[in-house]
């Protein structure tokens, strides 16, 4: 009997209401884009399945609306954030707004899963809606994205279109990576799994 490793890898989306982080993951995972926005109410999960080397992995994506009530939103969050493997932040290049909060969801994360070294602890920043107006709508730059993801520590960034499909699979790979990176003790054997893998994700590299 063969052995074939599967991890279960729990990753955390975190950005403003309407950044796309919904529709991020139905991209993603279903291939599907919807035209029509609906708010997503307290918290969801979706998975995928995708090997990376050796191993089967099983991406567990959360991803978390902001409540009106702080007490509220904080009792859910340590739940939601615990044994996180990675935290994604979005927001929208063309929402000054959306970026400006990226400082206030990095802090809360933290301050929620409470990782035993803030510093190490991976995120990846992911800039969404590239494809607006041609992009001719923007309002956040590439370079001043980039300039935040550096002071942070060199988080990896990508700029993303979930309407285009663009870059939503190899920015999740490399989460992937980055979530593999940092997970421990949560390999499960499994004998005799089957040779076929759902996604072909092996190929394809990131600069994590």
């Amino acid at each position: 009997m063969s052995m074939r490793r599967r991890t279960l890898l729990k990753v955390i989306v975190l950005g403003d209401s309407g950044v796309g982080k919904t529709s991020l993951m139905n991209q993603y995972v279903h291939k599907k884009f919807s035209q029509q926005y609906k708010a997503t109410i307290g918290a969801d999960f979706v998975t995928k399945e995708l090997q990376i080397d050796d191993r089967l992995v099983t991406l567990q994506v959360g991803f978390l609306v902001q409540f009106n009530g702080q007490e509220r939103f904080q009792s859910l969050g340590v739940a939601f954030y615990r044994g996180a493997d990675c935290c994604v932040l979005v927001y929208d290049v063309n929402v000054m707004k959306s970026f400006d909060s990226l400082e206030n969801w990095h802090e809360e994360f933290l301050k929620q899963a409470n990782p035993s070294d803030p510093r190490m602890f991976p995120f990846t920043v992911l800039g969404n809606k590239i494809d607006i107006d041609g992009g001719n709508s923007r309002v956040v730059s590439e370079k001043k994205a980039k300039d935040w993801c550096t002071s942070k520590g060199n988080i990896p960034y990508f700029e993303t279109s979930a309407k285009e499909d663009y870059n939503v699979d190899a920015a999740f790979l490399c989460i992937a990576k980055t979530a593999l990176s940092n997970e421990y003790d949560q390999d499960i054997y499994f004998q005799a799994m089957p040779e076929t893998v759902p996604d072909n994700e092996q190929s394809g590299g990131c600069a994590c």
